[in-house]
């Protein structure tokens, strides 16, 4: 498919703490020179095609199949629910069977991110549940490395599998300044990754 080259952000966000670390995802994305394009997915309840629009009525749009099949890399973020993605997420990734069977994601770069609300709520099984998915498309798994800074001293979210958020008992949402200078590090990292596997490796992270 030709046009501009992209990363996917796709998440699902229930009280707007993902979302927000998405859109600094997508801020880390467009400093690398790739333009970041953010897709949610629709909430899972028995009656989800009658009850819900197919556009939602606010934030991003809702995923594809063409929007995750064409990509250049994949930033995949979710809250956690017992350790795990939120079934929002999950349910759309277990209808992308045609896609995993066009080989269409081999080869690409990915990383994953959440928010919890409590320090020890599984952050890190959150994140590599998310992983397996994607090593079965195939793709590159990218984490964070300790040469960033804030992955060393942040006290609240942030670890080498990817980007987190603590929110510390408020429903505010608002990253701290380590955890917003981790996801904008990931969404550069993928950026680079993404021009480097592409065969345009101008800069690599």
């Amino acid at each position: 498919m030709a046009g501009e080259a992209y990363v996917l952000i796709l998440y699902y966000s229930r009280t707007g703490a993902t979302a927000k670390m998405a859109a600094e995802l997508a801020r880390g994305v467009e400093s690398s020179g790739l333009a970041a394009r953010l897709r949610t997915v629709p909430t899972v309840s028995p009656d989800t095609d009658a009850s819900l629009p197919p556009v939602p009525s606010e934030g991003a749009p809702y995923c594809t199949g063409d929007d995750l099949r064409h990509c250049a890399g994949l930033l995949l973020g979710s809250p956690t629910r017992f350790g795990n993605m939120a079934a929002p997420l999950r349910h759309f990734l277990d209808q992308t069977s045609d896609i995993w069977l066009e080989g269409s994601l081999s080869g690409k770069p990915a990383a994953v991110f959440t928010a919890t609300g409590s320090l020890h709520g599984g952050q890190e099984s959150t994140l590599l549940s998310m992983m397996l998915p994607l090593l079965h498309h195939g793709m590159v798994i990218s984490g964070i490395p300790y040469s960033e800074a804030a992955l060393t001293h942040t006290r609240s979210g942030g670890t080498p599998y990817g980007a987190s958020h603590w929110s510390g008992g408020s429903d505010s949402g608002e990253l701290s300044e380590d955890e917003t200078a981790l996801c904008r590090a990931l969404g550069a990292r993928i950026g680079h990754l993404a021009r480097s596997l592409a065969g345009n490796p101008e800069e690599t992270a």
